[in-house]
């Protein structure tokens, strides 16, 4: 079982061509929200991760997820700039 918090392209001409993962689950994450995730990805740490908690958890239980997953994984600065480069390569 995959730890932490990722992005996943799974296809191209789906419903969902991306899923972020969020420990051992994934989210669907809709084209547009992708493309306002790459817009932004320049964004301080700390403005990013708003933005992404923002636009992906979409309910309470969701988002208090994606902060336990950050917060197991150590430095939230070092997960932050990950994402915003995972998330420019797709």
């Amino acid at each position: 079982m995959v730890k932490g918090l990722r992005f996943e392209r799974i296809g191209k001409g789906r419903h969902y061509n991306v899923v972020f993962h969020v420990g051992s689950t994934y989210v669907p994450v809709s084209d547009e929200t992708v493309e306002e995730l790459k817009r932004e990805s320049l964004l301080s740490p700390e403005r990013f991760l708003n933005l992404l908690i923002d636009r992906i958890g979409y309910s309470s239980y969701l988002k208090d997820q994606i902060r336990t997953e950050l917060t197991n994984a150590g430095d939230l600065v070092t997960q932050i700039t990950v994402l915003q480069g995972a998330i420019r390569d797709l």
